[in-house]
């Protein structure tokens, strides 16, 4: 009786599998792409003068104030800003605001109002998104080397959909870590009619960035998250920035008070101590280089990176084989079963003891494996 109570839709959704949440004492997790470092004591001191009576209070509805010192940042307005809970909740609202359900029709122009497209292999949440509109999915592969093909590429494939109501692109690419460049993008997103997200969760830690797109194209929108590089998983504060009338019309359905109060604070005092995160950045691309190096020295193939984790098809053993033994020893790795990808292994960076603990069970497992022959 209760399953005749749920839509059909949603009985035949599969719902997006995040990287294993497991508590134990000595557990090394290089599975969901955290910074391994601590927000600036600045803001975990303004996070506890907050807990007080206000807790009682709604938030700021709209988060004003972190929109206020977001265009200060970016040299935008207010208006070209939209707070969100997490990056995520950003997807979310883009595919509410841009993509028609699928009707009954079956002409081109009405698919394409129902289309949510992107790349593949990228983020695993964009297909769960689209399904739960009960929009259209057109995943299009990347390049053999993880690059976007070219917009004559695209063309003479007949795959991309240049009509799409939304595109999401993953720059960098998540699981892969390859950066675009800006040029690359710029002309893709020139092609497309429909809205264009560049997802850039991982920005912070790559050698280019489009925000300059979103501010000067119509079609463009910039999705930014505090969660990776600043550190704020916990809180989830993520933003959109774009043109007045795309960002305008996700205000009107985003949900009332759809930011914690903690969250905006948190954001606002990271965003007046970035001297303090950009030091931390640079930690981590410094043991980023230094793993791109061991990689290479233990027969690892690794995908030079743009973000804070490292996509590499391991040696010896397969992907699964590896996770499987690093599980075993409390390291916690991101292994998919995806036909696509599963003969890799994502490998998030984690701090400098952490990653030497790595490198001596790996070398562990490499040496017991050497044995068996």
């Amino acid at each position: 009786m209760s399953k005749s109570l749920i839509r059909p839709l949603v009985e035949g959704l599969k719902a997006y599998v995040p990287g294993e949440q497991i508590i134990v004492d000595g557990l090394v997790r290089l599975n969901t792409n955290e910074n391994p470092y601590s927000p600036a004591p600045a803001v975990l001191e303004k996070i506890k003068e907050c807990v007080d009576g206000r807790l009682r209070r709604y938030p700021n509805p709209g988060a004003d104030g972190l929109r206020e010192k977001l265009a200060a940042m970016h040299g935008c307005k207010k208006e070209n800003i939209l707070v969100g809970n997490g990056s995520d909740e950003v997807l979310e609202m883009a595919i509410r605001t841009f993509v028609d359900p699928l009707g009954h029709g079956n002409g081109a122009s009405e698919r394409s109002a129902s289309t949510v497209q992107y790349f593949w292999p990228s983020y695993s949440l964009y297909p769960v998104l689209a399904d739960s509109a009960g929009a259209v999915r057109n995943p299009v592969p990347l390049l053999a080397d993880f690059g976007i093909p070219s917009v004559s590429e695209l063309k003479s494939g007949k795959r991309w959909d240049f009509g799409a109501a939304l595109s999401f692109v993953t720059t960098p690419n998540a699981p892969t870590g390859r950066g675009y460049k800006m040029a690359e993008l710029e002309a893709l997103c020139k092609a497309q009619t429909g809205v264009v997200l560049l997802d850039e969760a991982y920005v912070e830690f790559a050698e280019e960035n489009a925000m300059e797109l979103a501010l000067r194209m119509p079609n463009v929108i910039v999705a930014r998250t505090f969660s990776k590089a600043y550190s704020l998983c916990f809180q989830r504060v993520g933003y959109a920035v774009g043109s007045e009338e795309l960002i305008g019309a996700m205000h009107k359905i985003r949900g009332s008070y759809n930011v914690n109060g903690l969250g905006q604070i948190a954001a606002e005092a990271t965003l007046e101590n970035l001297e303090y995160y950009q030091k931390n950045f640079e930690r981590v691309k410094k043991t980023r280089a230094e793993m791109m190096r061991w990689f290479a020295q233990h027969g690892f193939q690794a995908y030079p990176s743009q973000t804070n984790f490292i996509f590499v098809k391991p040696s010896t053993l397969s992907a699964r084989e590896w996770y499987l033994r690093l599980r075993e020893k409390n390291i916690l790795v991101r292994w998919w079963a995806d036909e696509e990808v599963k003969d890799y292994l994502r490998i998030s960076i984690g701090s400098e003891e952490e990653m030497k603990r790595f490198c001596e069970e790996s070398e562990k497992i490499l040496a017991g494996n050497k044995k068996t022959f």
